[in-house]
């Protein structure tokens, strides 16, 4: 019985990671002034010094290129997990992908959200409908990506060997 409950429950283990992380990251640690003290340092150890004005440009264009590509991420592991969970019961893999995909979108724009809200109340952290918008363009970014990809993979000749990871029920 708790194997079962673990088998329908271990595809989820990503999701519930990256949302963790987002929740580790929505602090007030993770606040634009305190990241740049360390991201600062990286960047001149990198590139060489930067003038403060610059600086700023370059830090607000890491920020937000972290909430483009850490929400795609959040929505990578929502789509494993809904498209390891809708196997049996979608009829199709290009059905199971698309449905998979909308929901994996869907359930980044809720955890976006919530984060969003959640650092309206924390200092030194704004939420900004803006924010949720980029993590939102992100999410469709890596799933429009993966529908992409996957049906290549399959051209490929990775069809049986692919097939049988993903779904063995639809073989």
């Amino acid at each position: 019985m708790a194997s079962s409950r673990l088998r329908k429950l271990s595809p989820w283990i990503p999701a519930a990671l990256a949302v963790i992380v987002i929740a580790i990251e929505s602090t007030a640690t993770m606040s634009a002034e305190n990241t740049s003290r360390w991201l600062l340092p990286i960047w001149v150890h990198f590139f060489g010094p930067i003038t403060p004005e610059r600086w700023a440009v370059v830090h607000h264009i890491i920020r937000k290129t972290g909430h483009f590509t850490g929400y795609g991420l959040v929505s990578f592991s929502f789509f494993h997990g809904w498209r390891k969970t809708l196997e049996s019961a979608v009829g199709g893999l290009r059905a199971l992908w698309v449905r998979s995909a909308v929901l994996a979108v869907g359930c980044t724009i809720m955890v976006a959200s919530a984060d969003e809200f959640h650092q309206t109340f924390l200092p030194g952290r704004t939420g900004r409908v803006a924010d949720v918008g980029l993590d939102t363009c992100g999410a469709i970014a890596v799933q429009l990506l993966i529908l992409a990809v996957m049906p290549l993979l399959l051209r490929r000749g990775h069809s049986e060997r692919f097939l049988a990871t993903l779904a063995p029920e639809l073989e």
